[in-house]
Protein backbone atom coordinates (compact mmCIF):
# COMPACT_ATOMS: atom_id res chain seq x y z
CA UNK A 1 0.00 0.00 0.00
CA UNK A 2 1.30 3.44 -0.92
CA UNK A 3 1.10 6.24 1.57
CA UNK A 4 -0.05 9.72 0.70
CA UNK A 5 1.18 13.00 2.09
CA UNK A 6 -0.24 16.50 2.21
CA UNK A 7 2.27 19.23 2.84
CA UNK A 8 2.55 22.98 3.20
CA UNK A 9 5.66 24.81 2.04
CA UNK A 10 6.59 28.40 2.84
CA UNK A 11 9.28 30.86 1.81
CA UNK A 12 9.49 32.80 5.09
CA UNK A 13 7.46 33.03 8.28
CA UNK A 14 3.96 34.25 7.40
CA UNK A 15 5.07 34.52 3.77
CA UNK A 16 3.91 32.75 0.64
CA UNK A 17 2.34 29.30 1.15
CA UNK A 18 1.93 26.30 -1.11
CA UNK A 19 -0.22 23.24 -0.41
CA UNK A 20 0.63 20.03 -2.22
CA UNK A 21 0.05 16.28 -2.23
CA UNK A 22 2.47 13.47 -3.05
CA UNK A 23 3.19 9.79 -2.56
CA UNK A 24 6.87 10.47 -1.78
CA UNK A 25 7.31 13.44 0.56
CA UNK A 26 11.11 13.37 0.80
CA UNK A 27 11.55 13.30 -2.97
CA UNK A 28 8.94 15.95 -3.62
CA UNK A 29 10.31 18.45 -1.09
CA UNK A 30 13.82 17.81 -2.44
CA UNK A 31 12.53 18.75 -5.89
CA UNK A 32 11.04 21.98 -4.55
CA UNK A 33 14.20 22.85 -2.60
CA UNK A 34 16.41 22.34 -5.63
CA UNK A 35 14.03 24.14 -8.01
CA UNK A 36 13.64 21.05 -10.18
CA UNK A 37 9.96 21.84 -10.70
CA UNK A 38 9.06 24.93 -12.71
CA UNK A 39 6.05 26.87 -11.56
CA UNK A 40 4.70 28.59 -8.48
CA UNK A 41 7.15 27.27 -5.88
CA UNK A 42 10.13 27.97 -8.12
CA UNK A 43 8.92 31.46 -9.03
CA UNK A 44 8.29 32.49 -5.40
CA UNK A 45 11.13 30.47 -3.82
CA UNK A 46 8.69 28.48 -1.68
CA UNK A 47 10.95 25.67 -0.48
CA UNK A 48 10.67 25.21 3.29
CA UNK A 49 8.54 22.39 4.68
CA UNK A 50 6.30 23.82 7.38
CA UNK A 51 3.64 21.14 7.82
CA UNK A 52 2.71 17.67 6.61
CA UNK A 53 0.22 14.89 7.24
CA UNK A 54 0.57 11.18 6.43
CA UNK A 55 -2.29 9.07 5.05
CA UNK A 56 -2.68 5.35 4.41
CA UNK A 57 -3.56 6.01 0.78
CA UNK A 58 -3.17 8.74 -1.81
CA UNK A 59 -6.93 9.13 -2.28
CA UNK A 60 -7.34 10.26 1.34
CA UNK A 61 -4.38 12.61 0.95
CA UNK A 62 -5.92 14.20 -2.16
CA UNK A 63 -9.22 14.74 -0.33
CA UNK A 64 -7.38 16.41 2.56
CA UNK A 65 -5.37 18.58 0.17
CA UNK A 66 -8.61 19.88 -1.34
CA UNK A 67 -9.97 20.58 2.13
CA UNK A 68 -6.87 22.53 3.15
CA UNK A 69 -6.74 24.46 -0.13
CA UNK A 70 -10.40 25.39 0.33
CA UNK A 71 -9.72 26.82 3.77
CA UNK A 72 -8.61 30.30 4.64
CA UNK A 73 -5.02 31.47 4.84
CA UNK A 74 -5.46 31.78 8.62
CA UNK A 75 -6.39 28.10 8.82
CA UNK A 76 -3.26 27.18 6.87
CA UNK A 77 -1.12 29.31 9.17
CA UNK A 78 -2.77 27.66 12.19
CA UNK A 79 -1.95 24.21 10.79
CA UNK A 80 1.72 25.13 10.47
CA UNK A 81 1.85 26.67 13.92
CA UNK A 82 0.07 23.67 15.49
CA UNK A 83 3.12 21.47 14.90
CA UNK A 84 5.79 24.03 14.02
CA UNK A 85 5.35 27.19 16.10
CA UNK A 86 8.88 28.43 15.33
CA UNK A 87 8.52 27.97 11.56
CA UNK A 88 11.52 25.66 11.20
CA UNK A 89 12.10 23.93 7.90
CA UNK A 90 10.99 20.36 8.73
CA UNK A 91 12.80 18.82 5.75
CA UNK A 92 15.71 17.54 7.86
CA UNK A 93 13.20 15.79 10.12
CA UNK A 94 11.91 13.62 7.25
CA UNK A 95 15.18 12.64 5.58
Amino acid sequence: MRHGYVYILFNKQNGTLYVGVTSNLTKRVYEHKNHLVEGFTDKYNVDKLGYYEVFDDITSAIAREKQIKGGSRNKKLALIESINPNWHDLYNDII
